[in-house]
């Protein structure tokens, strides 16, 4: 009788372990394929997370990255007002403190922004923990948005602290004639310079690639872009060519949300003409970044 409770018991377990086995395989059998996504859609978990990544990078050291830019820049426009600034001196109707200011807090936003993105993805290839970036379930738009979000964060944070400096700097005045054209050319901008920038981390492979680009390039056309000056009174070859960079467009679109004139045309429809052409162009710098991005170009050879 004990043998065969004994034998009846084995009967039962091996039945159970039978059973469990069934319904391993039965529940392995509902994943998908090996290789198809388990993640369908945005994963917003995973987007979010690497936004607040990005973010808390650059707020860690704050005073390099959101207050010194803002001083810095302020300077810029101290110096300039006492400099060209006396003698009443007005551009566009407006003090050339007042013209000034705007396009200042505009160049301080694309430049930060470029200056974010263009650090995420090298510093990752310099270290060894692109790994981090590439690995999580996040596919190339996500991860292209997170660093892109973060990068106009940051371009945001600068240009606020610089606008609360010049709101207290006795010399300057901000009004606001165009809030739609402050923010449309604002994020344009920041946005153009994130893309750039995000473009810049993937292509360079050490840190002196990246200041290259951020000293012959970004620096120029910032600084050659009407900031300081409007482009009527260059000749007609040079304005020409300032007609055909992108951040004179963003500045003066910029700035003529405070003032309501730019040198950009007279009247508010070549200002629309210029946002839906940056717009435009920032749509097809974004699908460059995604096609060079998704082809691992520099980060998965």
């Amino acid at each position: 009788m004990v043998n065969q409770a004994r034998t009846a018991d084995k009967s039962d377990a091996s039945l159970s372990e039978n059973t469990s086995d069934m319904n391993a395989i039965q529940s392995a059998s509902n994943f998908p394929p090996r290789g198809e996504p388990i993640i369908t859609g945005i994963n917003r978990i995973g987007l979010w997370s690497l936004y607040i990544k990005e973010v808390r990078r650059f707020l860690k050291v704050q005073t390099q990255t959101i207050w010194g830019p803002a001083v810095s820049t302020i300077l810029f426009l101290i110096i300039f007002d006492v400099a060209l600034g006396r003698g009443d001196r007005t551009i566009l109707g407006v003090p050339f403190s007042n013209f000034l200011a705007p396009g200042l807090i505009m160049m301080a936003m694309m430049q930060n922004a470029f200056a974010n993105s263009s650090f995420s993805l090298l510093a990752g290839k310099i270290q060894g923990t692109i790994i981090d970036l590439l690995m999580p379930p996040l596919s190339n738009a996500e991860l292209m948005g997170g660093i892109v979000a973060a990068a106009i964060t940051r371009g945001v944070m600068v240009g606020g602290a610089l606008a609360l400096a010049i709101i207290v700097y006795p010399g300057a005045s901000l009004g606001v004639a165009s809030i739609w054209a402050i923010v449309w050319f604002g994020l344009m901008g920041a946005t153009m310079l994130s893309l750039f920038g995000l473009l810049t981390s993937i292509w360079a492979e050490k840190f002196d690639h990246n200041a290259m680009i951020s000293t012959l390039i970004v620096a120029p056309l910032a600084l050659l872009s009407g900031t300081f000056y409007t482009i009527d009174r260059l000749s007609g070859a040079f304005e020409a060519v300032s007609r055909l960079n992108p951040f004179f467009y963003v500045i003066s679109g910029f700035r003529y949300g405070f003032l309501g004139q730019s040198d950009i045309g007279e009247g508010s429809i070549p200002i629309v003409q210029a946002a839906i052409g940056l717009g435009v162009f920032n749509l097809l710098l974004a699908v460059l970044v995604y096609q060079v991005l998704k082809s691992g170009w520099k980060l998965k050879d």
